[in-house]
């Protein structure tokens, strides 16, 4: 099952969120910045642990005071252009979390956020269509949820999800 909504993704009751973080993992604006403040000092306590993340790649921690048991932590890349393997680096991101959370014996449902779309300034339709080709992978072996900021947001990805459903 796929479900697409507007939200703010630090309220999802899911076994699993996902942050669009920056490299550090200690914070920053827009979701990550959200998800800390929602999570609370302790998640800020284990990231600095972690040592950093490569863009493309994900970590995880515990949830901390969020309803979700799992935060999986992601760097999407900064757009350029196109032409520097963005494309490559943000289809590895929703994969990377994909596999860190199938090593999680008891997750069946995962929440993301649109990953780059926002201060990294990747051009929403098409990280729509990398998300939601990568989704369609793991619809079977998660419930999974797009958590789009706003209603125009979620309407990209409803509207390439109905462009696929219907063979075009």
């Amino acid at each position: 099952m796929m479900d697409i909504r507007v939200g703010d993704i630090t309220c999802l009751d899911v076994d699993v969120i996902v942050n669009a973080a920056n490299e550090s993992l200690l914070g920053g604006g827009g979701v990550d910045g959200a998800i800390h403040r929602a999570a609370g000092p302790e998640l800020l306590a284990c990231t600095r642990k972690l040592g950093g993340c490569p863009v493309g790649a994900a970590r995880l921690t515990p949830g901390f005071n969020l309803k979700a048991r799992y935060i999986i932590h992601t760097v999407g890349p900064v757009w350029s252009g196109g032409n520097h393997g963005e494309a490559d680096l943000l289809q590895s991101c929703y994969e990377s979390a994909f596999r860190v959370a199938g090593q999680l014996q008891t997750v069946s449902d995962i929440a993301f956020p649109a990953i780059s779309t926002g201060v990294y300034r990747y051009p929403k339709e098409e990280a729509a269509e990398i998300a939601l080709s990568v989704m369609r992978e793991f619809e079977g072996r998660f419930d999974i949820t797009v958590c789009c900021f706003s209603e125009s947001d979620a309407a990209i990805y409803h509207s390439i999800r109905g462009h696929h459903q219907s063979g075009f």
